[in-house]
C-alpha cells in the first residue's frame, strides 16, 4: 500500500495577520488620542494608554519605537483627519467669497466639533512643537488648506472681489486663530467675561462674525 502523505497544517493567510495589526495599531493611536488629551504628555503614560487600548506595553514599543514617537503618531493622525474631513468639500471657484466663506465655516465648526484636536495642539505648544516638527507629514496636511485658499483668492482677485496682494498663509492663519483661541480659551474667557461662549448659540454668534470680519479683510473695497 503506498504511504500517504501527512496532511499539511493550514496556514493563516498573510492578509488575516496584517488586519490584526493593524487593528492593534489603530486602537493603541484611539487610545493614545484621548490619554494624551486627558493627561497631557507628561501625564499620559504607556502604562496608561497601553491599559486603554487593552493591550500591551511591548506593543506600543513594537509599533511607535517609544512615547515620543506614539504622540508623533497622534498628532499626525489628528491632522490628517481635519485633511480628510476637509477634502471631502466641494468649493466652486466661481464664486470665492461663497468658497471663501464655506472655508470659514468647516475651519471652525472643525475645531468646536473636535475639542481633542484643540487640546492637543495646547499641549503640543507646551512643549514648544517639538514633537511636530520630527513628523514627516504634518506639513503635507497642512498645505492643501493653504492650497485652498490660495486658488480662491486668485479667482476673487481675478474677478476684482479680493485684493491682488494676498497672502494665502496669512488668511489661513487669521481663520485658525479665530477659531482656535474661542475654544482653546472658551472656559476661562466665559469666566471673565461673565457670559457663557461655549453654548450653541454664541458659537454662532463668532462664526457670523468672523465670516463678516474675513471677508471685509479680503476684499478689495470695503463696503460701506
Amino acid at each position: 500500500m503506498p504511504r500517504q502523505k501527512p496532511l499539511a497544517k493550514p496556514q493563516r493567510k498573510t492578509g488575516v495577520r496584517e488586519a490584526a495589526a493593524q487593528a492593534t495599531r489603530d486602537a493603541i493611536l484611539r487610545a493614545a488620542t484621548k490619554v494624551f488629551a486627558r493627561y497631557g504628555y507628561d501625564g499620559g503614560s504607556v502604562e496608561k494608554i497601553s491599559q486603554a487600548a487593552k493591550s500591551y506595553e511591548r506593543m506600543i514599543y513594537y509599533y511607535f519605537g517609544s512615547k515620543e514617537g506614539l504622540f508623533v503618531a497622534v498628532l499626525e493622525g489628528i491632522y490628517k483627519r481635519m485633511h480628510d474631513a476637509e477634502a471631502a468639500i466641494a468649493f466652486d471657484m466661481s464664486h470665492p467669497v461663497d468658497a471663501l466663506a464655506k472655508v470659514i465655516r468647516f475651519m471652525l465648526r472643525y475645531y468646536r466639533a473636535n475639542p481633542d484636536f484643540v487640546t492637543l495642539l495646547s499641549i503640543e505648544n507646551l512643549h514648544k512643537g517639538r514633537h511636530v516638527a520630527k513628523s514627516v507629514h504634518a506639513r503635507e496636511y497642512s498645505s492643501r488648506a493653504v492650497a485652498i485658499i490660495d486658488d480662491i483668492l486668485a479667482s476673487g482677485a481675478a474677478r476684482g472681489l479680493f485684493r491682488s496682494n494676498l497672502i494665502a498663509r496669512d488668511v489661513y492663519l487669521l481663520i485658525a486663530a479665530t477659531g482656535y483661541f474661542y475654544m482653546s480659551n472658551r472656559y476661562s474667557l466665559s469666566g471673565f467675561l461673565g457670559e457663557q461662549l461655549d453654548t450653541p448659540e454664541a458659537a454662532a454668534h463668532w462664526e457670523e462674525f468672523i465670516v463678516e470680519t474675513v471677508l471685509r479683510v479680503v476684499r478689495s473695497h470695503i463696503d460701506s
